[in-house]
């Protein structure tokens, strides 16, 4: 199961890194454009061009804030700690689904078997945080800790 753990942590990783790629290109691109935007006979045009590219390199920013906050958090996580109270970085077994306790990065499958990555942030998170293997829960119907790895 150590193994198990690993493997999605290195996924989280791996999710982290492709979305801060899939930005920086953006970033790059909207860069290009806007210093090969060229004042057109229509003014209007080319400076509603420039606003929006504007935007769009404010929203890249941002979503680059994140996978910021989300590289922190990965820091943070401490794969060989071994408890029954389930914090970051926790591997949670339930009789409804499986979760690992890091950042937002959705469904992993290893070995046909589905994990969630899920935040401490997330609904699901905030309730799983601090249970210990046997407590029970309310989240889309009854859900029982199994284990915590």
């Amino acid at each position: 199961m150590k193994k198990i753990k690993q493997q999605l942590f290195e996924a989280c990783k791996s999710y982290v890194l492709q979305r801060e790629q899939t930005i920086k290109e953006t970033i790059s691109s909207n860069k290009q454009a806007l210093h090969s935007e060229t004042k057109s006979s229509a003014g209007d045009k080319h400076e509603t061009g420039r606003a929006m590219l504007q935007l769009e390199m404010e929203k890249a920013g941002q979503q680059l804030g994140i996978i910021n906050q989300m590289k922190t958090t990965l820091d943070r996580v401490v794969l060989a700690d071994t408890t029954t109270v389930i914090k970051l970085g926790s591997l949670v077994i339930t009789n409804n689904n499986n979760y690992f306790l890091a950042i937002s990065a959705g469904e992993i499958k290893i070995n046909n078997t589905i994990y969630y990555a899920v935040s401490i942030a997330s609904p699901i998170g905030r309730l799983l945080l601090g249970k210990r293997e046997g407590d029970q829960l309310e989240f889309n119907g009854k859900m029982f800790i199994e284990k915590v790895i």
